[in-house]
């Protein structure tokens, strides 16, 4: 499944409205660690099935970044059914990103 990028005008349905499991990585091009994790979240984006994979740039989000209180990028959030159950800050590998998600 590709991985899909989130503005304020999609995330509503993407995300909030979405019934089922969405990861978010909160992300930037300056940033090195998300430089390093988003061929990670891109695999898992191949191979995982069964959950949305989103990515928001801070820089062209950043009212979503404030919304979610994200001060810290890489962030990964996973959502149920529109609520945040999960997050993680910083770089994680592969096996630690679906661990995340189950």
């Amino acid at each position: 499944m590709a991985v899909i990028a989130l503005t304020k005008s999609n995330f509503d349905t993407e995300v909030t409205e979405y019934k089922g499991k969405v990861l978010v990585d909160f992300w930037a091009t300056w940033c090195p660690p998300c430089k390093m994790l988003s061929p990670v979240i891109d695999e898992v984006a191949e191979e995982v099935t069964n959950v949305k994979i989103c990515k928001i740039n801070v820089d062209e989000q950043p009212e979503l970044a404030m919304k979610f209180k994200v001060a810290n990028i890489p962030t990964l959030v996973v959502f149920e059914d529109g609520v945040e159950v999960k997050r993680s800050m910083g770089f994680i590998p592969k096996g630690d990103v679906l661990e995340l998600i189950q």
